[in-house]
C-alpha cells in the first residue's frame, strides 16, 4: 500500500516539530522540502526526509512533488513562512497545481504586502489606523506631518516585526528612516515603506480556523520604541459584547481580504473608537500560540490544520476552558551568551507546560527589535490567570543567563 505523505515546505524553529509529530500521529510520512534542511534540528532528531531544493522556485517545487508522487500518494502539502510570507502563497500554488485543499496563493500574496491589505481593509469599512506609503525620506516626513506624530514605520512587505518602529518626535523618525532606507535593512522587494498611526490601547490577537475563531488573546507587546512580544495570555478577559465586536471585524477582514480556508490570525488594538486591526497574518502564527490555543481550549491548531490540508474533517469543538500564557525570555545587552541555567527546575514548576530555548551558550546576540531578540519562553496553564501568572514568574525567576558585552572599539 502507498505510503501518504505530508509535504511540507521549509520548516520552523518553533512550530515545525509539532507538525512533524502531528502528522505522524495522523498516520502520515512528512517530507521536508528546504533550500537548508540543517538549520531544522529536529529534522534530523526526528529522522525526517529532508529534500535541499530552492523553494523559492516553484517550477522545481513542482518537480520534485512530481517526482515524489511517483513514491508516495501526496495527502498534502503546507509550510512555514518564518521570515518570509511568500513561502505560505508558494504553497498555495503548489495546493493548485496539484488539485490539493489549500490557502488562495493570491489572497496570501495580497495580505502579504501591508499597503495592498491596507487599501483592501479600507475599501471594506474595517477600522484602521491612518495609513501613507513612502518611498523616500521625503515621503515620509510628509506622511508622518500629515498623519501627526507618534507614528509607526515598517517594512511594506515583512512580517516578525523587523524593521517596525514607534517614531515619536522627528528625530527618531529621521533616525529609523535612515536605518530602512540606508543599507542596513534587508528588504526582500523594492523599498517601501508603510508609515502609520499609532494605534494606542490594549493588544489582541485572534486565531481564527476557516470563518471560526477559535480563542481570542491579549498580550503585552513590548516596551517603546520596537514591539517584542514580552507575553501573551488566553483567554483576553472580555466581556460578551467585546468579544462579539472582535469577532466581527476578525470576520470582516477574512471576507475583505478573501481569506477563508486554514488558519488567520488578527492583530488588533483597542483603541478610543474600539477595536482596530493593526494587521492580518494569512497563516497560523509560530510557537508558543498553537500550544496556548490548545492548553486553554484544547483545540490543536496545527492537528486541525494538517487535517484540513490532507482533505479529512476538522474537529474545532473547544474540549474544556482554562487560563494559559506565556512569558518570552529577552536579552537585557548584547553580546555573547556565556551560559544559560534554571531551564530544568523552571520545566518543572507544577503548572508550567513547556520550556523552550532557541539559542544554546556561546551565540551571538544582537537585539534588532524584532522576533529574533527571543531566546526563548516557558508556558504554564491554570484555571485563571493571576494563577497561571504567578507559576509563569516562578519559573522565571528560576531560569539565569550571562551576557558578555562584545570589546568596545578600540578595547
Amino acid at each position: 500500500m502507498t505510503r501518504r505523505a505530508l509535504i511540507l515546505v521549509e520548516g520552523h524553529r518553533g512550530s515545525g516539530l509539532r507538525y512533524v509529530q502531528g502528522a505522524k500521529r495522523l498516520g502520515l510520512h512528512p517530507i521536508t522540502l528546504s533550500a537548508d534542511p540543517t538549520q531544522y534540528d529536529y529534522l534530523a532528531a526526528e529522522g525526517v526526509e529532508a529534500i535541499r531544493l530552492d523553494t523559492d522556485n516553484l517550477d522545481a517545487l513542482i518537480d520534485e512533488c512530481s517526482r515524489l508522487h511517483a513514491t508516495y500518494d501526496i495527502a498534502g502539502i503546507t509550510g512555514f513562512s518564518g521570515d518570509d510570507e511568500s513561502v505560505y502563497a508558494t504553497v498555495g500554488k503548489l495546493c493548485r497545481h496539484f488539485d490539493l485543499p489549500g490557502p488562495n496563493p493570491a489572497a496570501v500574496e495580497q495580505c502579504c504586502d501591508k499597503f495592498t491589505q491596507r487599501q483592501l481593509l479600507a475599501g471594506e469599512g474595517v477600522p484602521i489606523p491612518a495609513y501613507r506609503l513612502a518611498a523616500n525620506a521625503t515621503d515620509v516626513e510628509s506622511s508622518a506631518a500629515e498623519i501627526g506624530l507618534p507614528v509607526v514605520l515598517k517594512p511594506a512587505v515583512g512580517s516578525g516585526s523587523s524593521g517596525v518602529r514607534l517614531c515619536r518626535n522627528v528625530d527618531e523618525l529621521a533616525e529609523h528612516t535612515a536605518y530602512l532606507l540606508g543599507g542596513k535593512h534587508i528588504w526582500r522587494s523594492s523599498p517601501r515603506i508603510l508609515v502609520e498611526e499609532f494605534a494606542e490601547g490594549p493588544y489582541y490577537t485572534v486565531h481564527t480556523m476557516g470563518s471560526e475563531v477559535i480563542g481570542i488573546a491579549t498580550g503585552d507587546s513590548g516596551l517603546p520604541p520596537h514591539f517584542v512580544f514580552r507575553g501573551v495570555a488566553y483567554p483576553a478577559e472580555l466581556t460578551d459584547e467585546e468579544h462579539k465586536h472582535i469577532a466581527e471585524v476578525s470576520r470582516s477582514c477574512l471576507r475583505a481580504l478573501g481569506l477563508g480556508w486554514g488558519p488567520t490570525n488578527v492583530e488588533l488594538r483597542w483603541t478610543k473608537r474600539g477595536p482596530v486591526v493593526i494587521e492580518v497574518n494569512p497563516r497560523l502564527v509560530g510557537a508558543p500560540d498553537p500550544q496556548l490555543v490548545q492548553l486553554a481550549y484544547g483545540v490543536d491548531l496545527i492537528t486541525e490544520h494538517i487535517k484540513l490540508a490532507t482533505g479529512d474533517e476538522c474537529d474545532l469543538r473547544r474540549k474544556h476552558w482554562q487560563t494559559a500564557a506565556t512569558r518570552s525570555l529577552l536579552p537585557d545587552r548584547d553580546g555573547i551568551l556565556d551560559w544559560i541555567d534554571g531551564v530544568s527546575r523552571a520545566a518543572a514548576v507544577p503548572g508550567v507546560a513547556e520550556v523552550k530555548m532557541y539559542i544554546k551558550p556561546k551565540t551571538p546576540i544582537v537585539r534588532k527589535g524584532d522576533y529574533r531578540e527571543k531566546m526563548g519562553y516557558v508556558t504554564a496553564a491554570s484555571p485563571n490567570l493571576a494563577q497561571t501568572e504567578r507559576i509563569l514568574q516562578r519559573a522565571v525567576d528560576l531560569i539565569s543567563w550571562s551576557i558578555t558585552p562584545f570589546p568596545s572599539l578600540g578595547e
